[in-house]
């Protein structure tokens, strides 16, 4: 494969700006190199086959109907060199730290309020605050026991995008990347020296281990699910096999006396850490909806009682939600008394009148996001969309500001992926693993997100994104 008329606009993951590979991309460089058009869109189609097989699927939500697809994976790996890996680890194990500080203390004291922090009503009116859990003191302090950062590379560094804190996804994803591009470049893999994500589980398991409520080295783990029709049904089955955990769904749980109980074969057997892939709000209709079906009666209070580890806690997302984001290196300084490792990126609020003014001025310009959406819905690219949108948009954000913000469009890196036979750049990010229980741990990899559509900024699988292998290599 050769790179002729590769687009070099933009900071490339791989290659130099003259062209040449970053030295430690010159073995994969190389390799590329040497490979037919033929041999490339071999091992895509085997990356491609093994996905199928598994039945690796994602859900694109429309306006009217809803489908299921095959997560598309580009073949070719992004490769990360140990000192870069070291960097994002400790910014990702910092940052965690003080997120993790300031749900326990505004669901407590609220010192970062009184102290004039962080505004009272953006933590208070945030729709993921749960009042419920005042007083809730988590076990070792991890309300956030597990997150997903989602990190891009500008010219002047990494920055992270936003914190992802309620039900972090894409771990079975990295995993089974991993499994699938490997097997299509195996010599090259093995003299690389890439550092294993296999481990995943283990880190995970090890973390539950640590916030037994009980102290016990050996609790019972379960995965509540919301069944198999849920869009990420595939990562729940892969993550309770990886972590030793009992797949669960609210119908086989119950809760007697404060403690949580599941329904087996042998009769009830206590739960001691539960993780949760259900929303806040279908938890407990006890306590949150009441026609929730999903949930389990009486789940809050046997976790309020100390009974019961709820992974992760609820009312967590308050920390992830974008309103709140820009406030997150304030945040690390204010708890830890450190300067953020890792930037964010420049954030307006348009809740603020001055904000609200320029992202209206500026729309072809900036990136305004809702506040509420995930998944890249919800937003506005500027300089990629008609007037016509810009003009609709706008009344959108002048009906109610406070649910949206905006923020400059970044010029973030780009990787070569085989595109029709052919390599060309697109832009990437990566979504890094961190858990905090006793310790802090960092799984040695991500899952890094790709705008397969030539020219989008967007890497959401749901908007036509794909995913990378990320080989992070030893020191």
């Amino acid at each position: 494969m050769d790179f002729d008329g590769y687009n070099l606009d933009f900071y490339d993951e791989m290659l130099l700006p003259d062209g040449s590979p970053r030295e430690h991309c010159r073995p994969l460089y190389d390799a590329l190199r040497e490979l037919s058009p033929e041999r490339m869109k071999s091992i895509q189609d085997g990356v491609s086959r093994a996905f199928l097989h598994e039945g690796i699927f994602f859900m694109v939500y429309g306006d009217e109907v809803s489908q299921e697809r095959i997560m598309p994976v580009d073949c070719v790996p992004r490769v990360v060199p140990a000192a870069e890996w070291r960097h994002i680890e400790q910014g990702l194990t910092q940052r965690l730290n003080a997120l993790n500080k300031f749900l326990h203390d505004i669901y407590g004291e609220a010192r970062v309020i009184a102290d004039g922090v962080i505004p009272a009503d953006l933590v208070y009116e945030c729709p993921q605050f749960r009042p419920e859990m005042q007083g809730y003191a988590g076990p070792e302090g991890s309300w956030a026991t597990l997150c997903g950062s989602d990190i891009v590379r500008t010219a002047e560094g990494f920055r992270v995008l936003e914190d992802n804190l309620r039900s972090p996804s894409g771990m079975s994803y990295m995993v089974a990347t991993r499994n699938a591009v490997k097997a299509g470049f195996r010599r090259l893999y093995r003299a690389s020296r890439v550092r294993e994500v296999a481990d995943c589980g283990r880190l995970l398991r090890a973390t539950f281990r640590e916030l037994d409520p009980q102290g016990r080295p050996d609790p019972t783990v379960a995965l509540l699910t919301p069944g198999v029709h849920n869009a990420a049904f595939y990562e729940h089955v892969f993550l309770a096999r990886e972590i030793g955990a009992e797949l669960v769904e609210g119908r086989d749980l119950l809760t007697r006396d404060g403690f949580l109980y599941m329904r087996t074969t042998q009769g009830l057997r206590r739960v001691d850490v539960l993780y949760r892939r259900i929303d806040d709000l279908f938890l407990d209709p006890n306590v949150f909806r009441p026609d929730s079906s999903l949930g389990v009666p009486g789940l809050l209070d046997a976790c309020k009682r100390g009974n019961l580890t709820l992974i992760n806690t609820p009312g967590s997302g308050v920390a992830d939600d974008k309103s709140v984001y820009p406030y997150v290196p304030d945040m690390i300084r204010y708890y830890l008394s450190e300067e953020p490792m890792l930037a964010n990126v420049e954030t307006r609020l348009c809740r603020r009148q001055e904000d609200l003014e320029y992202t209206l001025d500026n729309l072809d310009k900036l990136v305004v996001k809702k506040v509420g959406e995930s998944g890249g819905y919800g937003m506005l690219v500027g300089p990629h969309a008609t007037p016509e949108e810009r003009d609709d948009y706008a009344k959108q954000v002048r009906m109610n500001p406070a649910d949206f913000i905006s923020q400059p469009v970044l010029a973030f890196s780009r990787a070569p992926c085989l595109v029709e036979g052919a390599m060309e750049p697109r832009h990437v990010d990566l979504r890094p693993f961190v858990m905090q229980g006793r310790e802090t741990r960092v799984v040695a990899g991500a899952f890094s997100r790709v705008a397969l559509r030539r020219g989008s900024l967007v890497v959401n699988s749901s908007q036509g994104g794909g995913g990378k292998d990320v080989w992070v290599l030893e020191e």
